[in-house]
């Protein structure tokens, strides 16, 4: 096969799978896993990564995991080899076919366990809808890519370091990824066929690069130092400590946290008394706020004079319904003590309590909802319990044990079977379809940081007016200007200030976001009557 007849070949094998896989998404509607078919025939290691998402959510059992791993490890092998083969450099000297065929098996089989914990805290992410995660397994894709690349092509590609032309063009595949994953969640159906083929040309194109830079290095710096083994070392080790990292990096998991609503009087403009909720891993030492209206919320309850007891950051850990449960007593205690109506403001964990407390039970007078960082369509994915075996299965016990190495180093605890993150996994389709959704008698809203945008699949995400603000996780409560605005809606003025870059962001996200398990296939899902936003990218709808 000539020159020309191989390059078209390769564009047509880069091609063809993500069309194939995009036609299937079409067809069965899961329109939150658009963007996700560009994936499939890129560069090592994005093209894993593609794949254990999918195999880390869409397992229903031990055995069609492992059988899973076989068939996605074998298959990506020899799709590489063809790729490599078609890539290959005129002029070049190539190993034989045998040679190519056992060390793209051996590099598929590397990255999936290197790609693997990664792939797991993804899954991680879906469920608690933190964009940390998110951002934190990206890293080590890009730290892999140059050193898996060389991989599938050279006998000694563990030495040195990659050259800057090789890491050039394997960075440059994430950036093709992550618009084309944007275009296909913004185009309308009759168009993501073509354009998943297109990356999927673009893929080839990068295949050819990405394999000449590899065989045809300038000069290899550090040509006797195992570099390779220290990345994949490192990108593993990392996996580790994501966990503790994540929850140190969200800002609204502070241990004291005080916004400005407990730290200064309340304007006699504000009618109601105010609870606020403070996040995951807060804590409450039991000093009272500024304002006798305001109090803290407290996760182990009330003493025997109806005030709120003080807490410690393990006694968030609790289920939303429990946590539920003891904000309904300390409503009514406030109401009778101050006569006033209720406003709630949560944040984080607090702010998905005050929404449960709405679902659950009667509002009574509670007429005002503040939601701060409130988690953006969690529990998108699944893994049951210990001791049972249902979808995720295997993904649970991953993260167990990440977790488990991860809490040696930790003074608290956290696992991803808490009973706060069970709770989550147990009501998610009404987690994940009416977070932000009205509800009547009540006024609400969401002030949202610009990096949720990255939390959500592409599509509609709140019904509830919001205020946008660029900010991280936790970042947005604590400013005088946004204090001032919690502080005009309590009062009865209209606040909103929606941000056009938010849904842009959103779409850059979709291709990193690991697919949602549709709710209909999960039996302990059965019975609800939410609608899926998997499905049909709208939220607040019955089934």
């Amino acid at each position: 096969m000539g020159s020309r007849g191989r390059l078209v070949a390769l564009l047509l094998l880069a091609a063809l799978p993500p069309l194939v896989e995009e036609a299937v998404l079409l067809a069965v509607g899961l329109r939150a896993a658009r963007g996700l078919s560009s994936q499939v025939t890129a560069i090592w290691p994005y093209d894993s990564y593609h794949d254990l998402r999918w195999l880390l959510v869409y397992h229903n059992s031990w055995a069609s995991f492992l059988l899973g791993l076989l068939g996605v490890t074998l298959v990506r092998g020899l799709l590489s080899v063809a790729l490599t083969l078609l890539a290959w450099p005129a002029g070049v000297p190539r190993p034989n076919r045998g040679w190519l065929i056992r060390r793209n098996l051996e590099v598929a089989l590397l990255a999936a366990v290197v790609v693997s914990p990664w792939a797991a805290l993804s899954v991680a992410f879906s469920v608690v809808s933190l964009s940390w995660y998110l951002f934190a397994s990206l890293v080590p894709l890009l730290l892999l890519a140059p050193f898996l690349v060389r991989a599938g092509v050279m006998g000694d590609w563990w030495r040195g370091l990659p050259t800057i032309e090789l890491v050039g063009w394997a960075w440059l595949n994430f950036v093709v990824l992550t618009l084309a994953g944007a275009l296909m969640s913004w185009a309308p159906n009759a168009w993501t066929l073509p354009m998943a083929a297109l990356a999927g040309v673009v893929n080839g194109l990068l295949w050819r690069r990405t394999v000449a830079a590899a065989v045809m290095p300038a000069r290899v710096r550090w040509a006797r130092v195992p570099a390779a083994p220290a990345a994949i070392v490192l990108a593993m080790a990392s996996a580790v400590w994501a966990p503790p990292l994540v929850a140190a990096a969200a800002g609204g998991e502070q241990t004291q946290w005080r916004p400005p609503i407990l730290s200064e009087p309340l304007p006699e403009k504000v009618p109601h008394a105010v609870i606020v909720l403070g996040g995951h891993h807060s804590s409450w030492d039991g000093s009272p706020a500024a304002d006798p209206r305001v109090e803290r919320f407290s996760y182990r309850g009330l003493d025997a004079q109806g005030r709120p007891l003080p807490y410690a950051p393990a006694a968030t850990h609790q289920s939303l319904d429990s946590s539920s449960a003891l904000l309904a007593a300390q409503v009514d205690a406030l109401h009778k003590r101050t006569r006033r109506p209720i406003a709630l403001l949560g944040e984080s964990e607090g702010a998905m309590v005050a929404r449960t407390f709405l679902e659950r039970l009667p509002s009574g007078p509670v007429t005002a909802v503040v939601l701060f960082d409130p988690l953006v369509q969690p529990g998108r994915s699944y893994y049951p319990p210990p001791g049972h075996e249902s979808w995720g299965v295997a993904t649970g016990w991953q993260l167990r044990g990440m977790f488990w190495l991860a809490n040696l180093a930790q003074e608290h605890d956290d696992t991803p079977d808490s009973p706060f993150v069970r709770s989550l996994l147990a009501d998610a389709p009404f987690y994940r379809n009416r977070t932000l959704c009205p509800v009547g008698g009540v006024r609400m809203i969401a002030f949202l940081p610009t990096v949720s945008a990255a939390e959500a699949p592409p599509g509609e995400y709140s019904r509830i007016p919001v205020y946008q603000q660029p900010a991280f996780h936790g970042g947005l409560v604590g400013g005088q200007t946004v204090g001032d605005r919690v502080t005009d809606f309590l009062a009865g003025d209209p606040v909103r200030r929606p941000r056009q870059e938010y849904e842009l962001l959103q779409r850059l996200g979709a291709a990193w976001q690991a697919p949602s398990l549709a709710a209909s296939l999960n039996p302990i899902w059965a019975a609800t009557r939410e609608g899926d936003p998997a499905r049909t990218g709208q939220i607040c709808e019955s089934r």
